[in-house]
């Protein structure tokens, strides 16, 4: 991304209150960030919020003198990274559609030279009106991103299409649509999360996997441009935007949803904790407690990541080892084994339920170490290592 810093434009309705959220979510984030705001807009809530929770000066007015060269909309997108509007009413999505300038906030996207992305929140039939989505269309068709909107109760009480995305989406959706694309146009497949091995019809055996690095490198492949299929197991993560889930509960139910989905992937990335054995001997009713030993006989399950990366026609594979001792030794032995071209690395004791991850990644140049830090951010050069061997290695003769 170019430097962190953004427009956020505030227009005139209810949803202007989930700008002041997303404003500190920005924040939070590390974007310095700029508000203006359309008259309507600032009806809603005062200019004085945003400048409290974005530490910079609001502007309202196209002829604001502070500039000392009084070209606020030269001067405010100049540098910036994107100019997101949330909310953007049926009003500013015409106004920008057809080129018009009245206000600041329309004459500054106007003029700008960084990405616009429109956050709409309107009635239902606002934003199923044939004009407003013609303008819509011919916004996509400029090249302008339009995130939403969702659909849910209004604030009129009707429910339906029209609500503006909530702000830890529209965050997601505007670092997504800022950074490369190397997975454009590719299919990837997941696996994600522990699986859960019946015993009776209360309890199971299962593991400490929390989904938390699968679901990462799920969004960080969504941000690369992929489409993301996830085969989750029990977890309750939510789902990266736009990426499909299925949710699974045992090794062979994953493997099963697994082997529907391949056909169709460019890649496939082993990322769940999958039980090693599942029991032969499961009760269909709760077994009662008593005095006696009980005995379980364990059988092998189905080796997942073997069973994609052994097809005739195999999509790129990639592994995952979680070990506790012996890293690069048993990771390496997996890799050979079963024939991957990269193999992501961590120790157990850093990573299974934690927020941040160590990796080390194997592939057939060598060992790559990944800094320790929050998933995502591992993720995310994960996905970007996959992608250039992925283009490496797929390179037509």
């Amino acid at each position: 991304m170019k430097q962190k810093r953004i427009v956020l434009g505030v227009t005139g309705g209810v949803a202007a209150y989930k700008a002041a959220e997303l404003t500190r979510l920005l924040v939070k984030a590390g974007w310095d960030v700029h508000v203006v705001m359309t008259e309507a807009g600032s009806r809603f809530v005062l200019p004085v919020t945003f400048q409290a929770l974005s530490g910079n000066p609001v502007y309202t007015d196209q002829w604001d003198a502070r500039p000392d060269n009084n070209m606020a909309h030269i001067n405010l997108t100049r540098g910036a990274a994107a100019v997101l509007v949330a909310p953007a009413t049926a009003d500013l999505i015409a106004k920008v559609a057809h080129g018009l300038c009245d206000d600041l906030l329309t004459t500054l996207i106007a003029a700008r030279d960084c990405p616009l992305l429109l956050a709409p929140a309107m009635n239902r039939q606002m934003w199923d009106n044939a004009p407003n989505q013609r303008n819509v269309a011919q916004l996509k068709a400029d090249g302008v991103a339009i995130l939403g909107p969702g659909s849910g109760e209004q604030a009129c009480g009707e429910v339906g299409d029209g609500r503006m995305l909530e702000p830890e989406d529209i965050l997601m959706r505007l670092e997504a649509a800022l950074r490369p694309k190397p997975l454009a146009g590719k299919r990837v497949l997941l696996t994600a999360g522990p699986t859960f091995e019946r015993i009776d019809a209360v309890r199971g055996i299962t593991n400490s996997s929390s989904g938390k690095m699968g679901f990462a490198v799920a969004r960080a492949a969504w941000e690369a441009g992929a489409e993301v299929v996830i085969v989750a197991g029990e977890t309750p993560l939510a789902t990266p935007p736009d990426c499909r889930r299925i949710d699974v509960q045992s090794a062979q139910q994953m493997l099963a949803a697994v082997e529907l989905e391949v056909p169709h992937a460019d890649i496939f990335i082993s990322v769940a904790a999958v039980a090693d054995y599942y029991v032969l001997n499961q009760s269909e009713h709760k077994i009662k407690k008593d005095a006696h030993i009980l005995t379980l006989e364990l059988a092998p399950n189905p080796d997942i990541l073997a069973s994609v990366a052994c097809a005739p026609k195999p999509p790129f594979c990639v592994g995952f080892a979680a070990e506790s001792e012996n890293l690069l030794e048993y990771a390496d032995a997996k890799r050979r084994r079963k024939q991957l071209p990269l193999l992501a690395a961590n120790l157990v004791q850093q990573a299974m339920g934690a927020d941040d991850n160590e990796v080390i990644l194997l592939d057939d140049a060598g060992t790559h170490r990944l800094p320790r830090g929050p998933k995502l951010d591992v993720a995310r050069q994960l996905v970007a290592h996959l992608a250039a061997l992925y283009t490496h290695t797929r390179k037509p003769a």
